[in-house]
């Protein structure tokens, strides 16, 4: 076979089932594309106008109609832009993906702004063929002298072309539905649609059905000069103002200005209101809202809406609603918003992004990510500028949006470096502290407690600087103090509560002894609090059952602590053979607090474990996890206690032992309905024990 060498050509045949059944994920679709093209069409009108190249009527006024025909079974779309000339249809119908826009562009890439036309790819005309057996096309170019054209195809190889009867400028495309698609000759689907995808084109949209009954009343004054009077409505008093029974109004289904397109400085609280509860139908008010505006180095503009979220993370589900041009593109796009983001409700619109051919999705582009980043950007700058400025207004709002920024912390480094030194948290005063001021806590009271050596000798505590600059360290960036002392190096503890009433015998050991912790209630606290330990060295989370300080325990004699190891030995004997527990660990110490007979403590670590193995069992993966890290701790200065030892052949003491055991049990957490029994039945047995 001889060498050959040409060009290969798209066949028609074979590209037309591929745009019927492919190029779009959805068929409804094809209403957007077909809109577009009406306000590319006028967009370019216009821009010939302003360059000097037509004029146009004084009463020009710029729309797209859309006219359902559901006893035809026909959709027609009809503009008032620029038309076109045989060859241009030749050229840009004919000639499938060549796109008008994009010759349009090279033609006056020198006088025009291609930011504000919508079509790419020339290939949204050939949607129409999704939903329709035929199309035909009648159009008038705005070139004086034109000729006006009649085109027509069945969706097969052949098309016809021929002169037509349009005698005002701009398309008409009439599209002849086919059987299974006639729900969109529908006057209240093909609203829903148009809603859905052209709510805010730049262009104004009507939606009329054809020779339709349905009329509209008036008054006479508010007469257009396209009404059709069907009756003047008699009045009942002579100073009634006249009406009029006219035949409906095409009906404007989009606003061409939407909030999004104007300055911040130019919207007020009303209108962010009023967009909000129109375009997400949420009548619960927003908590806040951060308006996106910039020109460089891309366009973009939306407005962001922080809805009360005070519910865990996983079942809030927000929308943010992406445009492109006004066109609205999908809902929730995860590479251009950050996926922390989507708890929000929002509208972003970016003519700069790279849409693939069908405009519904994203080419792989790292320009996207940096749409991404710069999105992250601007939230972080209106949370931090808030908290800075208005940290009322911050602390008000903080418990709905502290699951949306944890989140956002454990999703996104940048985002997370950016809030770290704005992460509030409420300590058990309900007052809100930042990341720094939780440092400070426990350390710098006047009234602080006693801290013993194990000689019994007091020891200052600890204070933090409060000059020391936090957020460099957590930020990862130099703080510039190459010669930082141990003491600053040393480990600062945040004790945290997660659950207030579980943990109220603890809560009130810390008040007790002037100390602090903060409350931490959400799912999303525990991975949260091992990030910020991961990113701020020397930060360490400990739950305020993990183990008893200094603070809460009497000054103790070395002699004294010698007896108190001795006592521990003894007593732990007693409660591991009265609970028959070999392996629980018992400690005996003397509490500030002699109320408190018996408590528990669970390691940091080991509780942590647990909790994640529990996790996995929850998903179906038995690890085994045990009590692993709990210890009881009994109070020397408790006659309870003292009893035991005094008492260790009596024949209560296990029924105490028991008691005690159940009573640190329930401090620290709920008992298994088993445990709960036994505790109850004891608990009467105690009671007819007192009665003797």
């Amino acid at each position: 076979m001889a060498a050959k060498h040409g060009n290969l050509s798209i066949n028609s045949d074979n590209i037309f089932p591929i745009i019927k059944k492919w190029l779009y994920s959805d068929h409804d679709i094809f209403m957007r594309e077909l809109i577009s093209n009406g306000c590319d069409a006028i967009t370019k009108l216009k821009k010939l106008e302003m360059m000097g190249e037509c004029t146009l009527p004084n009463d020009y006024k710029a729309k797209i109609q859309v006219v359902v025909n559901p006893e035809e079974k026909t959709l027609k779309f009809i503009d008032n832009g620029i038309g076109m000339t045989a060859d241009e249809v030749e050229e840009y119908i004919n000639q499938i993906a060549f796109s008008g826009a994009t010759d349009f562009f090279e033609k006056y890439k020198d006088k025009t702004n291609e930011d504000q036309i919508i079509g790419h790819f020339g290939l949204g005309f050939y949607s129409a063929f999704m939903v329709a057996d035929q199309v035909h096309i009648d159009t008038l170019s705005y070139q004086e002298g034109a000729q006006a054209v009649h085109w027509e195809c069945d969706g097969g190889t052949e098309f016809e072309m021929t002169e037509s009867g349009r005698t005002e400028v701009g398309t008409e495309i009439t599209l002849f539905i086919n059987e299974d698609c006639l729900e969109f000759c529908n006057e209240y689907k093909a609203r829903e649609v148009i809603k859905k995808y052209c709510s805010f084109m730049p262009t104004e949209i009507y939606l009329s059905k054809a020779n339709t009954t349905d009329t509209q009343t008036i008054k006479a004054e508010e007469k257009l000069d396209t009404d059709t009077v069907i009756e003047e409505i008699p009045k009942e008093k002579e100073e009634d103002e006249q009406k009029l029974k006219i035949v409906k109004r095409p009906e404007l289904l989009n606003e061409t200005s939407p909030l999004w397109t104007k300055h911040p400085n130019e919207c007020t609280k009303e209108e962010y209101l009023e967009f909000y509860r129109k375009v997400f139908m949420d009548y619960k008010e927003p908590l806040f809202w951060i308006h996106l505006n910039m020109d460089y180095p891309f366009n973009l503009k939306g407005i962001l809406y922080f809805p009360k979220i005070n519910m865990e993370y996983e079942s809030i589900e927000g929308t943010i609603k992406l445009y492109n041009n006004q066109v609205f593109i999908a809902d929730n796009i995860k590479e251009v918003i950050p996926e922390f983001l989507l708890l929000l409700k929002g509208v972003i619109d970016c003519p700069d992004l790279p849409l693939n051919v069908s405009r519904s999705a994203l080419q792989n582009d790292g320009f996207v990510k940096k749409i991404s980043d710069y999105i992250s950007k601007k939230v972080a700058d209106k949370l931090s500028g808030m908290c800075k400025t208005e940290k009322e207004e911050y602390d008000k709002y903080w418990d709905d949006i502290s699951p949306f920024i944890k989140f956002g912390c454990l999703k996104d480094d940048k985002f997370c470096e950016k809030m770290t030194d704005y992460i509030l948290f409420k300590n058990l005063e309900g007052k809100y502290l930042t990341l720094p001021e939780c440092l400070e806590v426990n350390r710098t009271d006047g009234e602080e407690a006693d801290v013993v050596d194990e000689n019994g000798n007091k020891v200052e505590a600890e204070v933090v600087n409060p000059e020391s600059n936090l957020s460099d360290d957590a930020s990862g960036e130099e703080t510039g103090d190459e010669g930082a002392s141990e003491e600053e190096k040393k480990e600062k503890t945040i004790y945290y509560v997660t659950d207030e009433q579980q943990q109220s015998q603890y809560i009130n050991m810390f008040k007790d002894a002037n100390m602090d912790a903060v409350i931490l209630t959400h799912n999303i606290d525990q991975p949260f609090i091992s990030q910020l330990e991961a990113k701020n060295e020397g930060i360490r989370f400990k739950r305020i059952d993990a183990d008893l300080t200094d603070s809460f325990k009497t000054e103790t004699s070395e002699e004294a602590a010698k007896e108190l190891e001795k006592q521990t030995e003894e007593i732990g004997k007693i409660m591991k053979d009265a609970l028959k527990k070999e392996n629980l660990a018992v400690k005996v110490e003397k509490l500030k607090d002699e109320k408190i007979s018996s408590m528990i403590t669970v390691s940091e670590e080991s509780r942590r474990m647990q909790d994640m193995m529990k996790m996995y069992a929850m998903n179906g993966m038995d690890m085994g996890f045990g009590k692993e890290g709990e210890t009881l701790v009994l109070n020397a200065n408790h006659p309870l206690v003292q009893y035991v030892l005094e008492h260790k052949d009596g024949s209560n003491v296990t029924m105490i032992c028991e008691q005690l055991y159940d009573l640190a049990l329930l401090q620290n957490a709920p008992l298994s309905p088993e445990a709960m029994t036994k505790f109850i039945a004891r608990s009467n047995e105690i009671m007819m024990v007192l009665t003797k």
